[in-house]
């Protein structure tokens, strides 16, 4: 539990984070559709829609170097069951070549595969080989399509400082590989899904990846990077200790430690740092309980049948939050927010997007009901 003392002193540490009132974060249309299979003529029939219902794809990336960060939590080895990895927790790979295709078909000109998968230097490929998935069929999908694992230095000799506009709330700044610069848009594909310590899992918190373990991971160096990727992002979640003192250090070390406060806190940051231009959120098919299958609590495979996208990560997210069942306006104490700040009410605080469904265009699949309804079988776990 965070204490009066710790709130206050968090509450002060965000003064210089750029803070607007929530009615003025910002609002772009939303679009959601049912996607029963990742057969790829599906896949990329959905995806053309939904594109095509929030403005048109050319317009985000045609003549643009374009990084798509995807989601590839965990070691190819935790599976639920015997399962596919893009049945659960990974992005599924039929959704980014269906993104890829689609983004060469719009004119970009030359798109990034980006993830910093755990505590590896082998090339995204090598990773993706071990998920049993094939490679090619995503480098093939558009010219000039490339992999790069950000969990280190990649192609080039320096990191990127990407600082944060207004100061953030935990980091003023961030050393990245340096694909998160060279992108002129970025993509957050995200996977449909709750997590164990932020709530949910969505476009923003899918940025939480990018950070490299050489500078931000467990057993990093803390006088400069490590040449190879060292352990998870402790750093991040607990605080234990600074990243590489060659980077942005924290603004405030008497701010809570608690991973509750500070993942959420951190993402903004991030996203802060490398804005998101567009947000794909594939829930085709996913798992409830957690982001993997190493969570707490009871995980189960799960169909929801649903694609979102938009171009604001907040909004997106927000719209996400409704299709699982759960209110985008809840705060801490509330599910899923029962041990952690909202990530999406500090992005709209930041200043990211507007998480008010009132105030957010949402075309395709009505919002009545919850396409599945996560919000239901959290409560009948925690009976």
């Amino acid at each position: 539990m965070i204490t009066r003392r710790e709130w206050i002193s968090g509450a002060a540490g965000v003064a210089g984070a750029g803070l607007l009132r929530a009615a003025d974060a910002p609002s772009a249309t939303v679009a959601v559709t049912r996607c029963r299979t990742y057969s790829p003529a599906e896949v990329v029939s959905s995806l053309e829609q939904l594109f095509d219902q929030i403005g048109g794809l050319g317009r985000i990336v045609k003549g643009k170097t374009v990084g798509v960060k995807i989601n590839l939590t965990g070691a190819p080895s935790y599976r639920l069951g015997h399962l596919p990895l893009g049945d659960t927790h990974y992005t599924h790979p039929q959704m980014i070549g269906a993104a890829v295709h689609l983004m060469g078909k719009a004119g970009a000109r030359r798109i990034r595969i980006l993830e910093s998968p755990w505590s590896t230097a082998d090339p995204l490929e090598e990773y993706m080989l071990l998920a049993n998935w094939e490679p090619l069929d995503i480098l093939n999908a558009a010219p000039n399509v490339e992999f790069e694992n950000t969990n280190y230095l990649g192609r080039s000799k320096t990191y990127s400082r990407m600082m944060v506009p207004g100061g953030g709330y935990i980091f003023p700044g961030f050393d990245l590989n340096h694909s998160y610069t060279d992108c002129d848009a970025f993509v957050s594909m995200a996977k449909l899904k709750e997590h164990g310590v932020a709530g949910v899992t969505l476009s923003l918190k899918n940025c939480f990846g990018i950070t490299p373990a050489t500078i931000y991971g467990t057993g990093s160096g803390e006088d400069g990077p490590t040449e190879l990727p060292r352990g998870g992002r402790q750093i991040i979640h607990s605080g234990a200790r600074q990243p590489s003192k060659s980077a942005p250090q924290e603004k405030d070390l008497t701010t809570p430690r608690q991973p509750g406060y500070r993942v959420p806190r951190v993402v903004v940051d991030l996203v802060k740092a490398r804005p998101v231009d567009l947000a794909i959120v594939d829930g085709v098919k996913t798992m409830t309980g957690a982001e993997g299958p190493w969570g707490r609590e009871v995980v189960s495979a799960v169909a929801p049948g649903v694609i979102v996208a938009g171009t604001n990560p907040v909004n997106t997210d927000a719209v996400c939050m409704k299709v699982m069942g759960f209110d985008p306006m809840a705060d801490r104490g509330t599910p899923p927010f029962e041990n952690a700040d909202s990530t999406l009410a500090l992005a709209e605080k930041a200043g990211i997007g507007t998480r008010d469904l009132a105030r957010i265009e949402v075309t395709g699949l009505p919002l009545k009901e919850p396409a599945f309804d996560f919000a239901a079988l959290r409560r009948q776990r925690r009976l």
